[in-house]
């Protein structure tokens, strides 16, 4: 049975057996979480959901990244999934397009400042990969279906990450682990109509709470159904839209194929897809010696489907264009946080720039494939063809480009010193011997 299977191996799982490879992917995923969440933390999005809920906020136990402030753990789980996502600059599964670190480390860290228990950074990393196999697996036994009929597969997922990790750290039983699962794969959330609004970015914070919740729940013993997953009105056959759910196939995969080491990181922050596209245009910024004409560009066809907003209206919008993605990154040579701005989006050169893109969906290229082509008004030809954008697994980003894309954002938040400070202690927390104590430096 899926459920318990799941359940069992969760329990199970120990630091001293996982392989180096796998603990060096959770600690640069843990990483790159830390720096969006911080990098997150003063968005627009974050402050109107905490001004909303701030009445109801109960004992200050649970740090919130880049504020030096505490709330209680369960809305500090929400508002650090929605600050770690907010940005779209979070770490992806390329398989699934699941943003798996979001959910489950916003569930880890706020349960471990509320516990007694000191926990230690190996422990941290041990429960962190647990939930994001759980998570990626679990999307895999899904895939493409659940996320096509329009589930945001983040979410839906998420939440059965973060209680499977939050479960771990607790030392959940099996029985009370499956029911963990159980009570997290009953709360799905997140609906891909929602991109491109305050309420995408929600997605990945109600799940972090929902998972602690269930985590919670079960180490009281609440039951659920020991066939949460698998059942016939289950949580696989529910959410799938036609076919059947693949769970035991990929769930029998745990511990021989590990999904957190086909993780990938962002470079740009917005929706992967365009990336390869993005790609380009950083790579011909510099040879645009003239007024542009046109901007023609090939791409996957998912591309146009995810990102084919033409005339975006604000910064969160602009994370679903294809058109706002090519233009900065010809007119700037990059696109980071600042490029994403509501004032960028709506800056009149970024906007005819813009308007000069045109976009053809190709089924012959892969989804880390683009070809960018600007024409200039006299009729010079430049073109680019991305084979693999940079942050596939083909091309991954090193640390050193993870440290400078973690600093570049958290300075806007915490200062050059402040950014540098929290790289260090970011990179350390798998060392330490008391996670709670250096989540306070963050």
């Amino acid at each position: 049975m899926a459920t318990l299977h799941l359940a069992h191996w969760a329990v199970n799982l120990q630091h001293s057996t996982l392989p180096q490879s796998v603990l060096l992917a959770a600690r640069r995923s843990l990483y790159n979480y830390i720096g969006c969440t911080i990098g997150g933390s003063n968005h627009p999005t974050v402050q109107k959901a905490q001004t909303a809920l701030s009445p109801f906020f109960g004992p200050a136990t649970s740090t919130l990244l880049g504020r030096h402030s505490k709330i209680d753990a369960q809305h500090a789980a929400l508002l650090n999934g929605i600050a770690s996502h907010v940005h779209d600059y979070d770490d992806t599964h390329l398989a699934t397009i699941i943003h798996p670190t979001g959910p489950v480390a916003s569930a880890l860290l706020a349960y471990v400042e509320f516990q007694k228990e000191a926990v230690s950074g190996g422990e941290l990393l041990t429960a962190l990969t647990a939930g994001i196999e759980t998570s990626c697996k679990l999307g895999l036994a899904l895939w493409p279906s659940h996320y096509d009929v329009g589930w945001h597969i983040t979410s839906t997922t998420g939440s059965i990450g973060a209680a499977v990790a939050v479960g771990k750290v607790m030392g959940l039983d099996a029985e009370r682990m499956a029911h963990a699962i159980g009570i997290a794969a009953t709360q799905a959330t997140g609906l891909r109509e929602m991109f491109g609004s305050d309420t995408k970015s929600f997605h990945p914070g109600r799940a972090a709470q929902n998972g602690l919740v269930a985590a919670l729940l079960a180490r009281e013993g609440f039951t659920s159904s020991s066939a949460a997953l698998e059942a016939k009105r289950g949580w696989g056959n529910v959410l799938v839209s036609g076919g059947e759910p693949q769970l035991e196939r990929f769930l029998g995969e745990l511990g021989s194929v590990w999904e957190v080491e086909r993780n990938a990181f962002k470079p740009f922050p917005c929706g992967i897809v365009c990336h390869p596209a993005m790609d380009g245009g950083i790579q011909l910024h510099g040879e645009v010696k003239g007024e542009v004409e046109g901007v023609e560009v090939r791409v996957h066809p998912l591309v146009l489907e995810l990102t084919g907003k033409k005339t975006p209206r604000d910064g969160l919008e602009g994370k679903f264009s294809v058109f706002h993605g090519v233009a900065v990154a010809l007119l700037f040579g990059k696109a980071g946080p600042a490029e994403y701005a509501d004032g960028v989006v709506r800056d009149s050169k970024v906007v005819a720039l813009r308007d000069k893109i045109s976009a053809t969906a190709d089924e012959g290229l892969r989804a880390d494939e683009a070809f960018v082509t600007v024409v200039l008004k006299d009729g010079t030809r430049l073109e680019k063809h991305v084979v693999h954008a940079i942050g596939s697994l083909e091309i991954p980003m090193t640390d050193e480009q993870l440290t400078e894309k973690f600093v570049d954002q958290c300075e806007l938040v915490l200062g050059k010193e402040g950014a540098r400070k929290a790289s260090e202690g970011a990179w350390a927390i798998g060392d330490v011997g008391d996670v709670a104590s250096a989540v306070k430096g963050l």
